[in-house]
């Protein structure tokens, strides 16, 4: 399956709001109807936040998660189901006393961010290693309890995808793979764009793989006007790519995309250009070692 890429589609995340996009995907209904046209258009893989219907924040409400989960399988459709556990790891600092959190904190123990993984078993989800500065606030993943929610993960039988924002996320990635936390072949996806993370270039990109362990399955993209750019160089560099309105909300400059499936179209035109198709679920279950439906 040289040839053959696999799309992950991003959908919503947790600060694009329906005033930069009218069209963006925040209930059940509609985040389930954004992942079967982005299947429908050529995605395999499709990554999700989940958003309360009532304030459009993002949630961790295992509820909310089960909801997307049963339309998405009653449907009938084969797209893989990627949930985040990004939620609960921000820490705003009080100005006063920074070690007090200040409102907007998400922060929580660990377990709480991988409930819905272990209790709805989807086939992927992802795990962030990054502790960085993002805006006022830090984002906090810190080996313990990373490791904690790998073992949590890794039990319920779901394929973490290692998501890396700078080098030294990959070395501490490598350091649990050795040690046996994140078993089988791993997925990794290089996350491009972030401010105070990785630069969106083709010599990021190529470092970033470099430091792969041999043979991992891995992936990249790029936040906004570098989103197709990061496209071609995952593409190009071996990797598998991955689009979407959590990334970007243009199709072009000043213009807003239509929705998630038109991205999707985009990336499927310009993988055809680069001699490559689209995998399909079932492909994207045998590159990354899933087990079948």
């Amino acid at each position: 399956m040289a040839n053959k890429t696999i799309i992950s589609c991003a959908l919503v995340g947790n600060h694009v709001t329906r005033a930069q996009h009218p069209k963006l995907p925040i209930t059940p209904k509609e985040i389930c109807e954004a992942a079967l046209d982005a299947r429908k258009a050529g995605a395999a893989i499709v990554h999700i936040h989940v958003r309360d219907p009532e304030t459009e924040k993002p949630t961790m409400k295992v509820e909310v998660y089960k909801e997307v989960m049963d339309r998405i399988k009653d449907s009938g459709s084969d797209v893989l189901i990627n949930f985040t556990t990004g939620e609960g790891g921000r820490f705003f600092p009080s100005e006063d006393n920074p070690s007090v959190a200040a409102e907007g904190t998400t922060l929580c123990h660990p377990l709480l961010r991988v409930a819905h993984i272990v209790e709805l078993k989807p086939d992927i989800c992802s795990l962030d290693f990054n502790t960085m500065n993002s805006g006022g606030q830090v984002v906090m993943n810190t080996p313990t309890n990373v490791r904690k929610m790998a073992a949590a993960i890794v039990g319920a039988g779901v394929k973490p995808e290692i998501e890396v924002f700078d080098s030294g996320d990959i070395h501490m990635a490598n350091d649990m793979i050795a040690e046996g936390l994140l078993p089988g072949k791993p997925f990794f996806q290089i996350v491009t764009g972030v401010k105070y993370g990785c630069n969106s270039t083709v010599d990021t990109v190529s470092y970033m793989r470099s430091l792969l362990p041999h043979g991992a399955n891995w992936s990249a993209f790029g936040i906004s006007r570098d989103e197709f750019p990061i496209l071609a160089a995952a593409k190009l560099l071996g990797g598998q790519v991955r689009v979407g309105m959590e990334d970007n909300i243009y199709i072009r400059r000043g213009q807003l995309v239509r929705d998630n499936a038109e991205l999707v179209e985009h990336a499927v035109k310009l993988l055809d250009l680069l001699g490559a198709e689209p995998a399909t679920p079932d492909e994207a279950r045998a590159i990354l070692e899933l087990p079948p439906r």
